[in-house]
């Protein structure tokens, strides 16, 4: 069980991520985590030094431990890897429905919006996305070794290239719609199966 401090950063934390997942990081201001969450500008204060410090928070808390916990957990323990990995693409892009076509991905917005421009978010975005290559290279590395993918496959070639394809989509997807996703997918599995 929570504290009540620890609840109350939770709560500052969840409402700042939906409301950047809307508006933007930039286009968010503190005045408008406040007005959400109905605390005072000490409360959040209290918590975070600043709007980064909690931009931070949100990759290093919220993020980091969902991937290090859903992905790299998964895709730890599986067989089948070409499946899994299209199963886990398809739950992303059309069963998620904590992610909206219209807003993209959370990740990947902040990767494109405050890379260029911060520092200490284009290093936490990294670390991040780091781990999920991570996992998903030695995933592939290991239905090599099980003869589920072919010896020559480049398992951090293609784990660069579902990463990027995963974020291209998402932002095609705002603008192009539904169809973008479903289009990408059949040729997702098209690429997976030659994997094998």
């Amino acid at each position: 069980m929570m504290s009540k401090a620890a609840n109350t950063k939770y709560l500052i934390l969840t409402k700042s991520l939906d409301l950047i997942y809307k508006k933007g990081y930039q286009a968010t201001s503190v005045d408008d985590i406040i007005a959400t969450t109905n605390l005072t500008k000490g409360a959040f204060f209290y918590h975070f030094k600043s709007k980064e410090d909690m931009g931070l928070a949100i990759i290093n808390e919220i993020f980091y431990p969902k991937v290090r916990e859903e992905v790299s957990q998964r895709l730890e323990k599986v067989s089948g890897i070409t499946s899994q990995i299209y199963k886990a693409f398809h739950f992303l892009l059309l069963g998620n429905r904590a992610l909206n076509i219209i807003y993209g991905c959370p990740v990947v917005n902040l990767i494109e919006e405050m890379s260029p421009i911060s520092e200490p978010f284009r290093k936490s975005l990294n670390r991040l996305i780091k781990r999920v290559q991570q996992a998903l290279e030695l995933a592939l590395t290991s239905a090599q070794m099980k003869n589920e993918i072919r010896k020559d496959v480049d398992p951090r070639r293609v784990a660069i290239f579902l990463l990027t394809g995963y974020s291209g989509v998402r932002n095609m997807g705002k603008v192009l719609g539904k169809e973008s996703y479903v289009q990408f997918l059949r040729e997702l599995k098209f690429y997976l199966n030659n994997l094998k």
